[in-house]
């Protein structure tokens, strides 16, 4: 039997083992397969802040299935949007693939099926247990998952995979961490050397002249001792007696820029408006909807996509997207503007006929009301889109106007 053949039957035996009603599985990986400690992020303040910007942003776009531009729910839908496992809802799930892949460049998670092939739970996997593997013979993509006892492929149907930029021979996501790895060392050592500096003493030269006889010799140092043992007080200075401190070398302004080329490089490794780690002198924008549009263009919406992809390829049957169907992250939310934006927004779309009054308030999360609220309207001012010409008052001035005969030439 080939080698790949033993992998496939391997895989198909695990497979059937998933199933049947209360499968844990992390039963296969053991009790200590969460305990990996994240010593980066627990270490480090600016990467904490911007994966967590990063992640918590994502993790509260709201996720919907649509048909046709319709929402609707299935078996796949529920799972993901609802209870993609036993122990997580969707905000965990989301949040946890994306600090995943932003720490270690690739977030994965396995999907376990039912007897007809539907999502029934999605569990992430940490990242540091599965390895990429192209069968030879057919080019098919596997992964080698590695629990405490056992190892298991997976097929690439079966697992979510998001990742970081890739090289063409490459499937494994690159990490940013690594690319930082200068900027996190430089970052560590310059807080390590100002927090020594910090913590030093006062340190003092005492100089006396060469005629000081031995014991007040004795008497001033042990003086100088006791002020320096109490920190402070009065010392009496002696003829011939000179003390003079020695200037320490930290300053806080080397600290200060030390931190602000940390900031702007991680700014730029992980792609994000500097400003969004508070850093005052990056913003180059009018206003902060503008910063706000460039991150969801050139930040979120490239990662979106990806989990967009990832979701419609491997929770959906091939039956389900000919017929329309996808999953979609509403980024609306986030280019709303402030409210006189809006409502200009609002205003305009209303009166143009391409939203209804219904349309805005779900967007405003308020209820619908249905009606002539849900109807499309054209400024004239105002009718519904669908009310034909001749009863319009306008036309209708006009009309009896020709009719007896008073219109000008």
């Amino acid at each position: 039997m080939k080698i790949w053949q033993r992998v496939k039957t391997t895989f198909y035996t695990a497979y059937a083992s998933w199933k049947g009603q209360g499968f844990d599985f992390s039963n296969w990986f053991g009790r200590t397969f969460w305990g990996i400690d994240n010593s980066q992020l627990a270490t480090n303040e600016t990467i904490f802040s911007v994966i967590t910007r990063l992640s918590n942003t994502l993790s509260v776009l709201p996720i919907k299935l649509y048909k046709d531009f319709d929402i609707v729910v299935n078996q796949a839908a529920d799972v993901l949007i609802n209870e993609p496992n036993q122990n997580m809802n969707s905000f965990d799930f989301i949040n946890a693939l994306e600090v995943s892949r932003n720490e270690h460049g690739n977030g994965y998670a396995v999907i376990l099926r039912d007897i007809r092939m539907q999502p029934i739970e999605i569990i992430p996997l940490d990242p540091a247990c599965v390895m990429e593997i192209v069968n030879r013979e057919d080019g098919s993509l596997w992964y080698q998952v590695n629990g405490e006892s056992n190892t298991m492929y997976v097929h690439n149907l079966d697992m979510i995979h998001v990742k970081h930029i890739r090289g063409p021979n490459r499937w494994r996501g690159l990490s940013p961490l690594k690319v930082l790895a200068n900027t996190i060392k430089y970052d560590k050592a310059v807080q390590e050397f100002s927090l020594s500096e910090m913590e030093k003493k006062e340190s003092f030269i005492l100089q006396y002249a060469a005629n000081v006889d031995k014991e007040t010799r004795s008497r001033i140092i042990g003086d100088f001792k006791r002020f320096y043992a109490e920190n402070g007080g009065i010392l009496f200075k002696e003829p011939g007696v000179e003390i003079d401190p020695i200037e320490k070398k930290y300053f806080a302004s080397d600290t200060l820029a030390s931190e602000k080329i940390t900031r702007s490089r991680v700014a730029n490794v992980f792609n994000v408006p500097v400003s969004f780690l508070n850093e005052s002198g990056g913003g180059t924008f009018g206003s902060n909807e503008q910063e706000m549009i460039r991150f969801v263009n050139m930040t979120l919406l490239p990662i979106v996509r990806q989990y967009e992809h990832e979701f419609n390829r491997k929770l959906l049957t091939k039956v389900d997207r000919k017929n329309g169907m996808y999953f979609k992250f509403n980024l609306g939310g986030l280019l709303r503007g402030d409210t006189t934006t809006r409502t200009a927004y609002y205003q305009a779309a209303i009166r143009n006929g391409w939203l209804s009054q219904d349309d805005v308030r779900r967007y405003e999360d308020e209820p619908p009301v249905g009606g002539n609220a849900s109807k499309l309207w054209v400024s004239g001012d105002l009718y519904p889109i669908d009310l034909p010409i001749s009863e319009r008052k306008s036309s209708a001035t006009t009309s009896s106007t020709v009719e007896g005969g008073e219109k000008s030439e």
